[in-house]
């Protein structure tokens, strides 16, 4: 009997041990695990406007927030030289320029994330002009960037030229994001959805259109320029028109062939919005080849001839000229459409104006927010001044902006008053701005921000106590043991049972 006892009670004892390793393994392995980040991850957005082409680099945790990236911009580089649609008829001299910035970019990202970071190209609406007039140089252009950056080390995502309408909303959810109305940190640092914070509406000027993008007080009403953003898993329903035409340096072109169309002579034209005695001279293709300018184009049409424009700074003239560049008669007196014939819902709520807004307000010694009256007055002295005077006005002085900061003013104001319904009291709702903390606002980030949804998440990395194969051993190794424990003590238990059942047998059948 002592026998069978021994071996029983080292079993239970085995056992007892295995079930207890087998939990304390587990309890450790999962309680003391460290979550490590799987650290940043690098995207870089070239905006490719009608002017110039700027390059921004955007970092964001590999974890990501609920389907979209935490995205913060570390550096932005200007590609020298005029913007991509300038080179339609040497695609090839394309390349050499953007070799300067995409050195720094490389210097920027550690080297191991460069196969894995992923460059877009986005063209905007100078590349959306030149391939209305010429398809064929449009995709020979795109073409070229593509086999530029195919020997770059980053993974090239292609170079496209983005819509009208995805240039205005991804401007606006650029400025919503930089402003906080998406995101915010709570008590815990931990990223929420901002209670019941309201979105804010966007303005962008560029050089060939121009942007408007708000969620209107109803967003059923028209279906046409009502488009769905999904973010941080939140429908937003935001309007969005992009004028072409109407950017700054289409605008001030057809001003120019308008001032030629109105003159007496072809050589020698007066410009009210040019500072006193300035004078300049240009070729008549700079602002009549443009496809923005076909209808004004004179009969004798010359692209090399020369025009000289003299400044007049005549405020009152130079207003009266803006007003021409804008069609408000196509909307036969409609409240809810301002000009060109299109629909546009009341402007509700605050708005942030960036790009050509901020640029030319800085130049009237402006800032942030002001009233109308404010603007008016400051515009009107601007357009006063001569050529001379201006050189001391301006903080930063070069040419070929500061004759047009008067021209500039003066399309802002019937942009955003004839054109879009602000008024004296509106006014103060638009807020002149060109970055938030060190982020640039302009549609770039929000491209970034749309295309991360598309980039696959990287689950947090898990680093365990014991490494897997030795954890996994050691489980199979104790389940063993307990289990051969356990399927000895039942072959003891039957034995031990069959032994009594046999003495008893024995003890009914001993002779008297």
């Amino acid at each position: 009997r002592m026998l069978t006892r021994t071996p029983s009670i080292v079993a239970q004892v085995f056992l007892l041990l295995s079930i207890v390793l087998v939990i304390a393994i587990a309890v450790i392995q999962i309680n003391r695990q460290q979550i490590l980040s799987p650290g940043l991850k690098y995207g870089v957005v070239l905006d490719a406007g009608s002017s110039r082409t700027t390059v921004y680099v955007y970092e964001w945790p590999a974890e990501k927030e609920n389907d979209t990236g935490v995205v913060s911009q570390t550096f932005k580089c200007n590609v020298k030289g005029p913007g991509i649609s300038s080179y339609e008829s040497n695609p090839g001299a394309l390349a050499k320029p953007f070799d300067d910035c995409l050195n720094k970019v490389k210097e920027r990202i550690p080297v191991h994330l460069h196969k894995t970071t992923s460059v877009y190209l986005g063209a905007t609406a100078g590349m959306r002009l030149l391939r209305l007039q010429n398809e064929t140089a449009a995709n020979e252009v795109l073409a070229s960037i593509q086999n530029y950056f195919r020997a770059q080390p980053f993974e090239f995502r292609g170079a496209q030229i983005i819509t009208g309408p995805e240039e205005g909303v991804y401007g606006w959810i650029t400025a919503n994001y930089l402003m906080g109305n998406f995101l915010e940190r709570n008590l815990w640092r931990a990223w929420v959805h901002p209670y019941r914070k309201e979105t804010m509406g966007a303005l962008d000027l560029g050089g060939a259109s121009t942007q408007i993008s708000f969620i209107p007080e109803d967003s059923q009403e028209n279906f046409n320029s009502i488009l769905q953003v999904k973010l941080y898993g939140y429908n937003y329903n935001v309007y969005t028109h992009s004028f072409q035409c109407y950017g700054r340096d289409e605008a001030e072109k057809r001003l120019l062939a308008l001032l030629l169309q109105k003159s007496n002579t072809s050589s020698n034209v007066d410009n009210p919005c040019y500072p006193q005695n300035y004078n300049t001279t240009l070729m008549m293709k700079h602002f009549s080849g443009s496809l923005c300018t076909q209808s004004l184009r004179p009969a004798n049409y010359y692209p090399n001839q020369l025009v000289n424009f003299h400044g007049t700074a005549d405020p009152g003239l130079c207003q009266e000229m803006v007003s021409l560049l804008f069609n408000f008669t196509a909307c036969r007196d409609r409240e809810d459409c301002p000009f060109d014939g299109i629909h546009q819902p009341k402007v509700k709520g605050n708005f942030v104006a960036f790009s050509g807004f901020y640029y030319t307000i800085n130049a009237l010694n402006l800032s942030g927010h002001f009233s109308l009256a404010d603007f008016n007055s400051s515009m009107w002295f601007f357009c006063s001044q001569s050529w001379a005077q201006l050189q001391f006005m301006l903080p930063k002085f070069e040419e070929i902006y500061a004759r047009s900061y008067c021209f500039s003013a003066n399309f802002i104001y019937y942009l955003l008053v004839h054109g879009y319904n602000f008024d004296a009291e509106t006014w103060p709702q638009i807020h002149f701005q060109k970055e938030v903390g060190n982020s640039s606002i302009a549609w770039s980030l929000g491209y970034m921000l749309s295309l991360t949804n598309m980039i696959p998440a990287e689950g947090k990395l898990i680093q365990l106590p014991l490494k897997p194969s030795l954890f996994a051993g050691l489980l199979v190794f104790l389940t063993a043991m307990a289990l051969l424990c356990l399927l000895f003590l039942v072959y003891l238990c039957i034995v031990s049972r069959n032994r009594k059942n046999i003495s008893r047998v024995e003890h009914v059948f001993i002779p008297e």
